[in-house]
C-alpha cells in the first residue's frame, strides 16, 4: 500500500508540473497580429488622420507608436498596468460614459456610433498592457 501512495503522489505532481508547465507557457499577445487589428477595425476611422477623436484628443490608434503617444494629456497605456491605462478602461466602459470608447452611446461623437468591442477584444487589449505592452 505504501507503493501505491508514492505513486498516487508522484502521479499528482507531475501532473501539478506539467499544469504549471502550459500555463507558464502562454504565448504573449502580439500588438501587430492581434491589437492593431482590432484599432483598425473600430478605432482609426475617428482617431487617425483628420478623424474627429484625432482632432478633439490628438490620440492617434494607427500605430504603435501613436498608441503609446497617447493624447494631448498624457498616456493611455501604461504598460503592466491595465488598471491605469486610460485605453483600456475607455474600452471596457470602466469611465463617464462621455469617454467610452467606442462611442456608442448618446454622448457620441458626431462622426458615428461605434460598436462595443467584445469581451474577447477587450480581454486581449488588457492582457497585452499586463504584458508590457510590447511593439510585437
Amino acid at each position: 500500500m505504501y507503493a501505491h501512495h508514492s505513486i498516487d503522489r508522484r502521479l499528482l505532481l507531475v501532473a501539478a508540473l506539467a499544469t504549471t508547465v502550459l500555463l507558464g507557457c502562454e504565448r504573449p499577445v502580439s500588438f501587430s497580429s492581434e491589437v492593431q487589428p482590432i484599432l483598425n477595425a473600430s478605432c482609426i476611422s475617428c482617431h487617425s488622420g483628420a478623424g474627429e477623436g484625432m482632432a478633439k484628443t490628438h490620440l492617434a490608434l494607427d500605430s504603435y507608436q501613436g498608441v503609446m503617444r497617447g493624447t494631448q494629456l498624457g498616456p493611455v497605456v501604461v504598460p503592466g498596468s491595465s488598471a491605469s491605462s486610460t485605453l483600456y478602461l475607455a474600452i471596457d466602459h470602466k469611465v463617464d460614459s462621455k469617454i467610452q470608447m467606442p462611442p456608442h452611446h448618446s454622448d457620441k461623437f458626431a462622426q458615428g456610433e461605434g460598436k462595443p468591442l467584445s469581451s474577447e477584444q477587450i480581454a486581449l487589449i488588457k492582457r497585452w498592457i499586463d504584458e508590457g505592452a510590447k511593439q510585437n
